[in-house]
């Protein structure tokens, strides 16, 4: 009869045979070299698509905007120096946008890590922690105590300030159909989140990501607005607060001193 002990013992061993490509540490439990051999290049060739599969998921404007055939080769060769920690690939690919930064073939593409870190950015707010996020009503407070208050951000949020408009060629090649992608020199942000069921984007300007940085930061709100009214002195904050609250970036508002 198997124990434990000993199924983790062959588990960890058959993990080494997948990882450094040889039959060697499971040896013990085979008939023959050549049977061992022949048993793992399935399983390696199993997991291989498996990974190839995941990144295209989850790195899908990267796949996109390289095609697919570049992209399986990037893509076997990542999951070859960069295995699963787990069974797992829902989330796989950590490591890609740093790994295509130094990967030569992506000379070219000197905007491709970057597309990848959005990518990831993506995939991580959708797995993100759940919140519920407030309502407009949870804001109806006298002008000082809501200066003085300061808002807890939501587990899922990301956003990104760019000095270039990648975040506009990233957004709209995410489009079901991408039709006439633009390459702008203004700079630009994104801002991601998923305040409910599924993960939305939009462009971030200016004052708003002065906003969001401040309140990240701690600054109360009549601080993250002062900060946005830098950042853009003609921005409407009162369209840029609404908008974020409808965003759902907000899950919590704490009482401070007014301001």
């Amino acid at each position: 009869m198997t124990t434990v002990s000993e199924l983790g013992t062959f588990q960890d061993a058959f993990a080494a045979a997948l990882a450094e490509r040889t039959s060697a540490p499971i040896a013990a439990w085979l008939p023959s070299p050549e049977v061992g051999e022949t048993g793992l290049a399935v399983y390696r060739n199993t997991i291989a698509k498996g990974c190839v599969d995941a990144l295209a998921a989850n790195f899908p404007t990267v796949a996109g905007l390289v095609g697919a055939e570049w992209f399986e080769a990037a893509a076997a060769l990542f999951a070859r120096q960069h295995p699963p920690a787990s069974a797992a690939l829902a989330a796989y690919g950590e490591a890609f946008p740093d790994w295509l930064a130094r990967f030569p073939p992506a000379g070219d593409l000197p905007y491709l890590p970057a597309v990848a870190g959005l990518d990831r950015l993506w995939t991580t707010a959708l797995f993100a922690e759940e919140a519920e996020a407030l309502t407009a009503e949870a804001f109806a407070l006298a002008p000082e105590a809501l200066a003085g208050a300061r808002v807890t951000l939501h587990p899922s949020l990301a956003f990104v300030w760019f000095d270039n408009g990648l975040p506009g060629l990233w957004l709209g090649a995410r489009e079901p159909e991408p039709d006439g992608l633009e390459w702008v020199e203004d700079p630009q942000g994104v801002l991601i989140v998923r305040p409910a069921d599924a993960v939305a984007c939009r462009l971030l300007d200016a004052a708003g990501h002065a906003f969001l940085a401040a309140a990240r930061s701690g600054a109360s709100l009549g601080e993250a607005i002062t900060a946005a009214a830098l950042a853009d002195p003609d921005a409407d904050l009162a369209a840029l607060f609404a908008a974020l609250i409808a965003d759902g970036v907000f899950i919590d508002l704490i009482p401070g001193a007014p301001s």
